[in-house]
């Protein structure tokens, strides 16, 4: 699953000078998330996730990759504090 919503996600979003790092699912009280973790040389705002976003939906549509109901969770990759001490 993750090797096919990266083929076809990556190319769409290159543009936004973003890629899929990761792609997993999750569940949390009886439901299951398709996770998309979005990265970038660049900082990744909710901006940005949502004109992601709007690429990436219909991709996933089409992939049918999950049966029944699920939550799509497109996000960005934590980077965490870096700091130079």
């Amino acid at each position: 699953m993750k090797d096919k919503v990266i083929n076809k996600v990556n190319p769409a979003i290159e543009k936004l000078n973003m890629y899929v790092s990761d792609v997993y699912v999750s569940t949390e009280e009886n439901i299951k998330n398709l996770n998309i973790e979005l990265d970038s040389d660049e900082v990744i705002d909710v901006n940005r996730v949502t004109e992601a976003s709007k690429i990436i939906n219909p991709i996933i549509d089409e992939l049918d990759l999950i049966d029944g109901e699920y939550i799509l969770d497109i996000h960005s990759k934590e980077k965490g504090d870096e700091c130079d001490e």
